[in-house]
């Protein structure tokens, strides 16, 4: 049940028809994975803690650095050198005490993903290498977990939202990560963001869209990006979305 203090936060999302207290009581009882405390973790993060999630887990083996400042705005100036968990974990607490954050302080690996991912309902992925949105994917497919899954470049980013363990509407299986994307592409094959730089206001964006399609999917609420790649060209400013469906 949701107290006194805590209908008054989510007041805004109570009185939304398609949220109200039943929605809000499935977000209290929620619980998410977030993959990587930085670009797009820290919105994810600070988003899904101000929306009432009531469990977060955070995955991240990284300390704060002052270069992350620019774009990863959950740490601050005195969290430099910190672990990013536990500078998360702090600025969730000030956020929502009503939050639990649960630290792993770790990368996630396949020793230990299906260990991870198994504890929680929802996964939300903001790594910044392939090796980890594939291992997500994978490991998220085996054990039946919604994912939303996003990826930045300088400009631009890509998201989109896996539950390949359901059917669509006319009852055939809901696309994979890999129907996407088939093939994981080579380490080094495209620049990190530290070899070609990011705009940081684009992690925001792409972050606040990933928590936003977490909150519909745990809510109820809406068409997430199932069977849908939404591309983002921050240059521009156009959002277009393309339809991808099931190979095989």
């Amino acid at each position: 049940m949701l107290d006194e203090r805590e209908l008054e936060r989510y007041a805004r999302h109570i009185v939304l028809a398609e949220v109200g207290g039943a929605g809000q009581q499935k977000l209290k009882a929620a619980k998410v994975l977030v993959i990587g405390a930085g670009g797009l973790g820290s919105p994810v993060l600070q988003y899904l803690a101000a929306a009432g999630v009531g469990t977060l887990g955070v995955v991240d083996d990284d300390t704060v650095s002052l270069s992350n400042l620019q774009r990863q705005v959950i740490h601050d100036s005195t969290a430099v050198g910190m672990s990013k968990t536990q500078s998360a974990a702090h600025s969730l607490q000030r956020i929502n005490p009503h939050v639990a954050v649960i630290r792993h302080d770790t990368r996630l690996s396949a020793d230990n993903a299906e260990d991870l991912i198994a504890s929680y309902d929802l996964v939300v992925d903001g790594s910044d290498n392939f090796a980890t949105r594939y291992l997500a994917a994978d490991i998220c497919e085996k054990l039946e977990k919604p994912l939303v899954t996003a990826a930045v470049g300088r400009f631009d980013g890509t998201l989109t939202v896996l539950v390949p363990h359901l059917a669509d509407s006319e009852g055939n299986p809901n696309p994979r990560y890999r129907d996407v994307f088939p093939e994981q592409p080579d380490d080094g094959l495209l620049p990190t963001c530290a070899e070609a730089g990011i705009l940081g206001a684009l992690t925001g964006v792409m972050g606040s869209l990933q928590a936003m399609e977490a909150i519909k999917l745990i809510a109820g609420v809406g068409e997430p990006l199932i069977g849908r790649l939404l591309l983002v060209d921050g240059k521009a400013m156009r959002f277009e979305t393309v339809r991808y469906q099931r190979r095989g």
